[in-house]
């Protein structure tokens, strides 16, 4: 069997935002139609350059929204190239028949270590040093300044980051603490605690590795900010929406917090030529840095595969492994057979109807895999070739089906 039934010359894939170099050399060496942007595009830019895309490839600023799924008729799937997908309308995307696709390990590296050298650097005010001696103001002095060996790191979120982010500092000497609500098994001598507030009472350092939902909006304002110890520090790298910013700017002006270290802002510039203003600027011994925290290019090379093979596996094979809004599948290739994929509302009788329909075709049904979730029903079948079109063009036009596409 063939990759797939449409010719590849002629699926149209539109990568976003300057996504690494691996990921357009990983679709031409399929074979695929690559078209490139340097930026990330508005919604009405979306509909007028990528709304006859199959495959769309974004990174952290362009906008995937309802407006745009329901004119983006070919879309097969979504490719975010980072960790978050918090810019896509997964659950539309989903209703629409498009698995969203991103890289929870790619960068995992890349933020933990900007993460320790952020502790260290505040630790010795070196934010503050550095632009002194760049004004030529010469201000040797040892007082606030202070080893992070014995100090205690506080991690709120120990998934895949905030795990790495343990092991580097119990390998500085560090004494580590975690906090997720979902219970975590601990890598080497890291301790979990019961709660937040624990947490907060109990860290020289916290530092935030949580995605962006309701629960985590605000989640550190004035009343946690006050738990905290007394001339700590706070660092986050995870969703800017976390830390409220003007409680977070009175508990440094105050001496409540000795420093703080931002990568992320509620509001970000959509590209470099854009001017970024912010409060805690000029602030001492505040670190504000533009989002880096995957950006090395090790990490975009490895998030550029890492996505791009996802998009391929489903394009090729219908494989969903490693969606963040589709039923998991994925089924073997079998010789001498065709490959229907389809998309339908996941209602009483779906599996029914299709299967009556190879009954009533006299197709013989090689392989079948469904997995379904509340909302959607996915299903890999591989049926006899000189009836695969007929069992297709069928089950496309029941009126349960979302999406459907066959694979040669």
């Amino acid at each position: 069997m063939a990759s797939t039934s449409f010719p590849k010359a002629e699926i149209k894939i539109v990568l976003l935002e300057n996504i690494h170099s691996s990921a357009v050399k990983s679709f031409e060496t399929d074979g695929f139609k690559i078209q490139t942007f340097p930026k990330a595009l508005s919604e009405s830019e979306l509909i007028e350059k990528a709304a006859d895309a199959h495959v769309l490839g974004i990174r952290s600023k362009t906008q995937i929204t309802e407006n745009y799924l329901k004119e983006a008729k070919r879309l097969l799937a979504v490719g975010c190239f980072c960790i978050g997908t918090n810019q896509v309308k997964v659950d539309a995307a989903m209703r629409h028949g498009v698995p969203v696709f991103n890289a929870p390990f790619s960068n995992t590296r890349s933020v933990a270590e900007l993460i320790l050298s952020e502790i260290v650097a505040l630790a010795r005010k070196l934010g503050d040093q550095n632009r002194f001696v760049h004004e030529g103001k010469w201000q040797k002095s040892a007082t606030g300044c202070y080893e992070v060996r014995g100090k205690t790191l506080g991690i709120v979120g120990y998934g895949h980051i905030g795990s790495q982010v343990g092991v580097l500092a119990e390998s500085f000497g560090m004494n580590v603490l975690f906090f997720d609500i979902v219970t975590k098994m601990p890598i080497g001598n890291c301790q979990s605690v019961s709660s937040l507030d624990e947490l907060l009472k109990s860290s020289d350092f916290i530092t935030f590795h949580v995605p962006e939902t309701e629960q985590t909006k605000n989640m550190i304002s004035t009343p946690q900010l006050a738990k905290m110890k007394k001339g700590s520090y706070l660092l986050n790298a995870s969703r800017g929406t976390v830390i409220d910013l003007k409680a977070l700017k009175a508990a440094l002006s105050s001496g409540q917090l000795a420093g703080a270290a931002l990568d992320v802002f509620p509001e970000e510039p959509e590209g470099n030529d854009s001017v970024f203003k912010h409060e805690l600027q000029n602030q001492a011994n505040v670190i504000l840095t533009p989002h880096i925290g995957g950006s090395t290019e090790e990490a975009q090379l490895n998030i550029g595969l890492e996505v791009s093979q996802s998009l391929k596996k489903f394009i090729n094979n219908g494989n969903t492994s490693g969606s963040v809004n589709f039923p998991s599948v994925d089924l073997p290739l079998q010789n001498q057979a065709h490959r229907i994929l389809n998309v339908h509302k996941n209602v009483p009788g779906v599996l029914r109807d299709i299967n009556s329909i190879v009954s009533e075709v006299g197709a013989n049904i090689q392989a079948q895999y469904l997995s379904t979730n509340a909302d959607i029903g996915y299903l890999i079948m591989d049926v006899d070739r000189a009836l695969s079109d007929q069992v297709k063009k069928r089950m496309s036009e029941l009126e349960t089906s979302i999406k459907t596409r066959i694979l040669y």
